[in-house]
């Protein structure tokens, strides 16, 4: 009786593809007892049989020589034989490196099923297996597929019923080579051909003077891919929405409720002007709905959309090797650069994605660094309302005080946080084509993790807000702390109320800035202090469980120093 299935493989052979394939998008993300290492799990019908489907960090032996493979020999060996089946996931451009490991699972007698991965990409290479002939040499079933257009994945499934194990006598280092020498020779047939197009592009990214050049036209490209998608999202869908349909009904609400009652200001909040202003009314029902649908879902879904698409195209760990060097200075290496992307659109899922860097060190350093100097999109969207109608100058300003913070604090680091940063090698998978049922599944599933994180937040710091200001107890808070927002930062006192809803949430407390009537000079060193800040409440308990208390608190007071002292050099320096 099967209950397990694991999927083994080096890294980058399609696990986690093949892992989509069979599971689909209901999975569960936990980490190994002890240890960061993320390990999913998911589940799929065999027949009339639910089996739990796991996908074990990449490794390139059962001889483990990191975190993340003695993980994976631990799982196979706290298995019960007679229950699992092993994938062993080959990648079928890289035959003879990757059958290594296939032969220590057989050595190892466990029942195993060979899933040859990205046939289409050894067709390209003019590489020719004969996948019969590996099947008798092996002694167990071999499926060829290509896991990101489903190629073969229905006859793996079908196939995992076949699965055995043959008793063998455990070869030595050697002999295994010896072995997969032979196996090749008799299996695989090589063929010239000429670079393709795309190949010739690939050569060209990786080299470090071309592919800085295609990098940051990517990277320019693409955030322009998003603004431009979330703007015409926001004036051809959303605004029209909220101000055709939805705010004749507030309308009539509001006259029901009058406005002078205690209900009228929780769920509209305060007319301006005698009327309904989604942006500073402040309500439960009108700032809060259209601060997240409106102003900060299109920049989501675009953004997503975008990242997706690099991620599935095969850009992204050139953009991690290009950058290695770089954040070698300030104690990280090139794979940390997926963590911050991630945080450009949630820092959550950013910090979350720190799990796959080795140390403690260098989670710490890239979580911090992400907390302080990586605007999430839902601020980035904020930030372009609030400075894009002065000038492009302004917001692009805002980004050029983050980065100099953020390279400055991560050299800091580097030289004063303990630990070590072991190297991390990224093998670089070729370009292809995405795949589009892959990108709507992980568009989805980032689009409705941001609303079940978001919406409660922004509904519970507009509440907040609403009750402060009705009591008028943010005259407190502004009598505390108007001595450091006036005299360091040239901000009135006001904008104390906008800079402690940071806290909470950052959308809502820069759409606060609005109703300030602050000059340019003002908005700019506020909207800077705001990014600076940790993004909201949310981003404190998720760095709290990945990284403890008092990793958090060493956060914070790097966080109140860095503002500090940004805020006070931009008054100062800006005139």
């Amino acid at each position: 009786m099967i209950k397990k299935i694991f999927l083994v493989g080096n890294p980058n052979v399609g696990k986690s593809v093949v892992f989509s394939r069979l599971t689909g998008v209901q999975v569960i993300s936990s980490n190994y007892a002890g240890t960061t290492v993320e390990i999913m799990r998911g589940f799929f019908k065999l027949g009339d049989q639910d089996i739990e489907v796991i996908d074990l960090p990449g490794t390139y032996s059962l001889e483990p020589g990191s975190k993340s493979e003695e993980v994976a020999v631990s799982l196979l060996n706290e298995s019960a034989k007679d229950e699992i089946v092993v994938i062993s996931i080959v990648d079928a451009t890289n035959l003879e490196r990757n059958l290594y490991l296939t032969l220590q699972l057989l050595e190892a007698s466990l029942s195993v099923v060979v899933c040859l991965n990205m046939c289409d990409e050894a067709k390209h290479h003019g590489i020719s297996i004969d996948t019969d002939g590996l099947e008798k040499l092996l002694g167990v079933p071999v499926v060829p597929t290509c896991a990101i257009t489903g190629l073969g994945i229905k006859i793996l499934i079908e196939r995992i019923k076949d699965a055995k194990f043959i008793s063998r006598e455990k070869s030595s280092h050697r002999e295994r080579w010896q072995k997969i020498g032979s196996i090749i020779e008799q299996v695989q047939r090589l063929t010239h051909r000429h670079h393709t197009l795309r190949e010739l592009l690939e050569d060209a990214s990786v080299r470090p003077f071309s592919g800085t050049l295609i990098a940051i036209g990517v990277m320019f490209t693409s955030f322009e891919i998003v603004r431009f998608i979330g703007e015409n999202l926001i004036s051809k869908i959303a605004d029209p929405i909220f101000i055709n349909f939805y705010q004749p009904l507030l309308i009539k609400l509001s006259l029901i409720l009058g406005e002078e009652s205690f209900l009228h200001h929780l769920l509209i909040g305060d007319l301006i002007n005698s009327k309904i202003d989604f942006k500073q009314s402040l309500g439960l029902l009108t700032t809060a709905p259209y601060i997240e649908f409106a102003m900060v879902l299109p920049y989501i879904i675009s953004f997503y959309l975008v990242l997706g698409l690099l991620e599935d195209i095969g850009i992204l760990p050139r953009l991690a090797m290009l950058l290695d060097n770089l954040l070698h200075r300030i104690g990280l290496h090139g794979f940390a650069i997926i963590p911050v992307l991630l945080g450009l659109g949630c820092n959550v899922p950013g910090i979350l994605a720190t799990r796959n860097l080795e140390s403690r060190r260098e989670r710490f350093i890239a979580a911090t660094l992400i907390s302080i100097g990586v605007p999430c999109v839902a601020l980035q969207a904020m930030i372009f309302g609030l400075l894009g109608k002065f000038s492009g100058f302004y917001v692009a300003g805002v980004y050029l005080v983050l980065l100099v913070i953020w390279v400055v604090l991560g050299v800091i680091l580097n030289h004063t946080a303990k630990g070590y940063s072991p190297e991390l090698l990224v093998e670089i998978p070729p370009y292809r084509l995405p795949s589009l049922l892959t990108l709507w599944k992980k568009l989805f599933l980032r689009i409705r993790g941001f609303l079940i994180e978001a919406a409660p937040l922004v509904l519970l710091g507009v509440l907040i807000i609403n009750m402060l200001l009705y009591f008028k107890l943010f005259d407190f808070f502004t009598g505390l702390f108007a001595p450091v927002i006036k005299g360091l930062f040239g901000l009135p006192k006001e904008a104390v109320i906008a800079l402690v809803m940071g806290l909470f949430r950052k959308d809502v407390a820069v759409g606060m800035l609005m109703p300030l009537a602050l000059n340019v000079k003002e908005l700019f060193i506020a909207a800077v202090l705001l990014a600076i800040s940790f993004p909201c409440a949310a981003t404190f308990v998720v760095f709290f469980k990945e990284l403890g208390f008092k990793d958090l608190l060493k956060a914070t007071l790097i966080m109140c120093f860095v503002a500090l002292v940004t805020g006070t050099l931009l008054n100062f320096v800006i005139r």
